[in-house]
């Protein structure tokens, strides 16, 4: 069975959003990812799989390694829709400091 991945949930957990930070300089080999983490290589696998699923990762072959590296277009894809709610926060955090820098030169 083949469960569709949503991409927000993949990259709602804290070791996914750190699998994604290490390969997103340089691709890097399932071990070398796990060598990062205080978790079972099993688990770290999971994670990959998870993020390869959503393809935020892609995998590429070079002999027996299986190195991941992350999927600019995808990751462009994410935050092309989050970005309108930065914006809109932004926006309003900016008002509110103004508030307050208005309500402090008051007292």
């Amino acid at each position: 069975m083949n469960l569709r991945r949503d991409v927000f949930q993949a990259i709602a957990d804290p070791t996914r959003r750190a699998i994604l930070l290490l390969v997103a300089s340089q691709a890097l080999t399932a071990g070398a990812i796990a060598a990062n983490f205080d978790t079972a290589r099993p688990t770290v696998s999971k994670h990959l799989q998870i993020l390869t699923e959503c393809e935020l990762l892609e995998q590429k072959q070079n002999g027996r390694e299986i190195y991941y590296h992350i999927n600019a277009k995808k990751m462009k894809t994410v935050a092309d829709f989050i970005e309108p709610f930065r914006q809109m926060w932004d926006e309003r955090f900016n008002k509110l400091e103004a508030i307050m820098k208005n309500y402090q030169t008051k007292k």
